[in-house]
């Protein structure tokens, strides 16, 4: 029996019960979708529930408000299964690299370099929106990029299993390096990042279908 709230939570951070403690913004979405009470509807691609997820609890308690019109937006986006995440930590990373701290910039930059290694596996063009975006960022930040190409040369190829994992990382690392960056607007950037991966996920949901497989 599916069980949902009768009444409209107010979007607060972490996992809630009930409504009626608050909501995240995927709680929320699976409310609108008329799914059962979750953090992880069947309605949203994982990746991007993980997104949604990350920007709600980073955003500030004055700005959390300001997602709710972007929850709708979330509901039948159920992506093309692992590029999807790919994509998705690009577009989180480039965002970030250059404005998240010293650390944190050495682990984004890996992350690009290995998503547009992936990205090119998967016949992704060097013009494409996702590798034009890593493009830029990691010109940003050359020492960075130096760092990441030397640590990824010593660890190897990535086990094809482990990409949805280390998506899901690159996207957590990401919006937290945009919250705690030295920036006066990081909730405005999580707005925008958020509202952008959304619009990349539409786009791709409404061109025409294609088999997305690496060709290596």
């Amino acid at each position: 029996m599916r069980t949902t709230p009768d009444l409209l939570p107010v979007l607060s951070r972490g996992k809630h019960r009930t409504p009626r403690r608050g909501a995240c913004f995927m709680e929320y979405a699976s409310y609108l979708a008329g799914e059962s009470w979750s953090d992880h509807p069947a309605c949203t691609d994982p990746a991007l529930a993980s997104l949604a997820r990350m920007v709600n609890d980073c955003t500030s308690d004055v700005a959390r408000g300001r997602l709710v019109t972007l929850i709708p937006s979330v509901i039948g986006l159920t992506g093309a299964g692992t590029i999807t995440g790919i994509r998705l930590a690009a577009r989180a990373a480039s965002a970030a690299l250059p404005i998240a701290s010293e650390g944190r910039q050495r682990a984004l930059a890996a992350g690009l370099l290995r998503c547009d290694e992936l990205l090119a596996g998967f016949g992704e063009s060097t013009a494409s929106v996702s590798r034009t975006l890593i493009r830029r960022a990691l010109d940003s930040t050359p020492g960075a990029c130096s760092w990441a190409a030397e640590f990824l040369a010593a660890a190897g190829a990535v086990n094809p299993r482990s990409i949805p994992l280390m998506s899901d990382a690159i996207i957590r690392t990401a919006v937290v390096g945009i919250a705690d960056a030295c920036v006066q607007d990081p909730d405005d950037r999580l707005r925008q990042l958020l509202g952008e991966a959304i619009a990349d996920c539409t786009i791709a949901a409404e061109a025409p279908a294609r088999e997305l497989q690496p060709t290596t």
